[in-house]
């Protein structure tokens, strides 16, 4: 069993930070092997990309549309990912969730198998 527990969302003025937190558990989970990804679902819209790192944190994507804004980090040791987001948009207001990467397209829900219970994130202008 994997669980995947974010925390961090709230509300912040746009222009603001956040960081997110997804902190992963499992008695046969082995954290540093996997890539890690964050999702997020605005009302009345499918879930999107927004960004993967892989399990050595040599490789990261981003959606175009966070790209030079927020950054995906990990910490192996704490089983721990990060989202920073900087420079935060009305737009980025949803739900976001982390979830474990297998294979497949990157920025496609397929291609992770685990996903948390997701934390909110509301960006007032």
């Amino acid at each position: 069993q994997v669980q995947l527990v974010e925390s961090g969302g709230g509300l912040v003025q746009a222009g603001g930070s956040l960081r997110l937190s997804c902190a992963a558990s499992g008695r046969t989970f082995t954290f540093s092997s996997y890539d890690m990804g964050w999702f997020r679902q605005a009302p009345g819209k499918e879930r999107e990309f927004v960004a993967r790192i892989s399990w050595t944190a040599n490789t990261r994507n981003y959606a175009d549309s966070v790209q030079g804004r927020f950054t995906i980090s990990r910490v192996n040791a704490k089983n721990t990912v990060y989202l920073q987001m900087n420079n935060l948009k009305p737009e980025d207001t949803a739900v976001y969730y982390c979830a474990r990467g297998i294979a497949g397209v990157v920025s496609s829900t397929s291609a992770y198998d685990y996903w948390g219970q997701g934390t909110q994130v509301t960006v007032s202008s």
